[in-house]
C-alpha cells in the first residue's frame, strides 16, 4: 500500500499585495488609461485601476508559490514502474513580451522510480509556473524540471500546446495557429519506445477541442 513520505497537502492562494504596493499599482493603471487617451475619472473607469491591480495580482500569483509547498506530503512510496500520464491539463498564462494571455493544455507523463505523486499535484505544478509572465518554451522546461526534482523518476515528458493572443489580436493576426513545445528527460529522451509511446499519447490529443 502506498504511504506518504513527508510534508503537507495544503494548497493556498498567493498572499495579497501590501496596501502600499496595491495603491502604487492602481496609480500606474490610472496613468496608463490617461496615456492611451481615456479619462480615468469617467464613471465606467473609476474602479478600473483597482480591478486591474487585483486581477494582475491574481494572474501572476505563481511568483509567490513554491513547488514543495504545493506538493506537500502527496509523494508516495510505490513500486509502480509503468508510465503515469495526466493529459489535457488546462492552463492560462501571460506572454512576457506583450503581457497578453496565452492558453491551452499541458500533457504530462513520468515513469516512477519508487515514488509517485498525487495526480492533482501535476496540474498544480503547471499552475505555479503558468501564473507568471512566461514564454511557452521556458514554461514547458520548468514543469518538467519540477517533476524531476520532486520525484527523481526514470523519466519525464511534458508537451504543452497553446494559442497566443499576441499572435491572434496583433502582429500577424493568425487566428488558428497553435504553438506546441515539449520537454523530455531521462528514459523519455533516451529510449525510443518510451518516447514514441508518450508522444503518440500526447500529440494524439491535439486534434480534440
Amino acid at each position: 500500500m502506498a504511504k506518504p513520505i513527508s510534508g503537507s497537502d495544503h494548497f493556498e492562494a498567493a498572499p495579497p499585495i501590501s496596501s502600499d504596493r496595491m495603491l502604487e499599482f492602481e496609480n500606474i493603471i490610472r496613468r496608463e488609461l490617461e496615456i492611451i487617451g481615456e479619462d480615468p475619472h469617467r464613471e465606467g473607469l473609476l474602479k478600473t485601476p483597482e480591478r486591474v491591480a487585483k486581477s494582475m495580482s491574481w494572474l501572476t500569483r505563481g511568483y509567490a508559490m513554491d513547488v514543495a509547498d504545493v506538493v506537500g506530503d502527496a509523494v508516495f512510496e510505490e513500486a509502480h514502474a509503468s508510465m503515469v500520464m495526466v493529459r489535457d491539463i488546462e492552463l492560462y498564462s501571460m506572454c512576457e513580451h506583450h503581457m497578453l494571455p496565452f492558453f491551452g493544455k499541458a500533457h504530462i507523463a513520468y515513469i516512477p522510480n519508487g515514488r509517485i505523486v498525487g495526480l492533482s499535484k501535476l496540474p498544480r505544478i503547471v499552475e505555479i509556473f503558468a501564473r507568471r509572465l512566461q514564454v511557452q518554451e521556458r514554461l514547458t522546461e520548468q514543469v518538467a524540471q519540477a517533476i524531476e526534482d520532486v520525484l527523481k523518476p526514470q523519466g519525464v515528458g511534458v508537451v504543452i500546446e497553446c494559442e497566443h493572443l499576441c499572435m491572434m489580436m496583433r502582429g500577424v493576426e493568425k487566428q488558428n495557429s497553435r504553438t506546441i513545445t515539449s520537454a523530455l528527460r531521462g528514459t523519455f529522451k533516451d529510449d525510443a519506445m518510451t518516447r514514441d509511446e508518450f508522444l503518440r499519447l500526447a500529440y494524439g490529443s491535439t486534434g480534440q477541442r
